[in-house]
């Protein structure tokens, strides 16, 4: 199976990449913005004539797309999230490879749920920031194409390479600075969010499964348990063998400080409060993963400790 993989050199896409080339019946062509790419393409300037002549030529039987941004204004996010798959889409519908199209969505396209419940993949999107709008605008171009596809709405990856700008990433930054300084009290804020941590290897399990199925339309990829953040910040402390004592700060959003945690050496003034979780989604999403588990015959193997224990473990090597 020739596998035309985009975005290879992302968060997700590297461990999409090392699960593919690990099935000796996969022949695996990288195609993205970087140097290292086996083809240089940036799908959000891009034209999808160009495009379409290198998949009739490349011939993959599946394509995934895991290029996208996270972060930016609702121009560049529409430009990476929306233009980009609306390049891909148009190039796979002009070319003669007949390729499936495996295309990474997110959580965020639901927006806020209620607590306690689950979120299947019936539910309406409500995306609660342009992050999840151009998401969904994607998937919706992803549905609407008329091509072999499915989209996965992987909700909030987590294990290694975790980026240092994420929650999870603040949170081990900010253990790692208090421990490097001896503080023995970490003030963290905006603890109270419960999210569907999922580790990013069994999100490369996912997508390996879609490309073999026959499934279409959208498919959650979730752990199905919502996890509160703080208790995710005492996992975190335990692996890391931190022994100082946590304190969560409440209050309002701060506009100035959009961080989770600082050291107390720090002035009191300095000090973080609970800032939203930057999905967009509220205080509480978890998955519905019956879908994933019926139609790509895929669990999640990977627990939330391992998951931060690797996490814990690349912050550490920054002391």
């Amino acid at each position: 199976m020739r596998v035309l993989l985009i975005g290879a050199n992302g968060y997700l896409g590297r461990f999409v990449a090392d699960r593919l080339l690990a099935d000796p019946a996969v022949q695996l062509t990288a195609l993205g913005r970087g140097d290292d790419a086996d083809v240089r393409f940036d799908l959000a300037s891009g034209s999808p004539g160009a495009l379409t002549r290198f998949l009739d030529a490349v011939h993959p039987g599946v394509v995934v797309n895991c290029a996208g941004a996270t972060r930016g204004g609702a121009r560049e996010l529409t430009r990476h999230n929306t233009v980009a798959v609306a390049t891909v889409c148009e190039a796979l519908r002009r070319s003669g490879c007949g390729a499936r199209l495996v295309q990474i969505g997110c959580g965020a396209e639901y927006g806020p749920s209620q607590p306690g419940s689950s979120t299947a993949e019936d539910a309406v999107p409500r995306p609660g920031g342009p992050y999840g709008v151009s998401k969904l605008a994607a998937t919706e171009l992803v549905l609407g194409s008329g091509l072999d596809a499915v989209v996965l709405r992987v909700f909030s990856p987590a294990g290694p390479s975790t980026p240092a700008g994420s929650p999870l990433g603040r949170l081990a930054e900010a253990l790692r600075r208090a421990m490097q300084s001896g503080d023995g009290e970490l003030k963290l804020g905006g603890l109270g969010v419960q999210r569907d941590f999922i580790d990013v290897r069994d999100v490369a399990r996912a997508v390996h499964a879609a490309s073999l199925s026959a499934a279409q339309g959208v498919i959650n990829i979730g752990s199905g348990r919502a996890v509160r953040l703080r208790d995710a910040a005492a996992v975190l402390a335990r692996v890391a063998g931190y022994g100082g004592a946590l304190h969560e700060l409440d209050g309002p959003p701060s506009p100035v400080r959009p961080v989770i945690g600082h050291p107390r050496s720090e002035p009191d003034h300095a000090a973080p409060v609970a800032y939203p979780y930057p999905d967009g989604c509220g205080s509480w999403q978890q998955a519905d993963v019956r879908t994933a588990r019926d139609r790509l015959g895929w669990r999640p193997r990977i627990n939330l400790e391992e998951s931060l224990a690797d996490i814990w473990m690349e912050a550490a090597c920054r002391i």
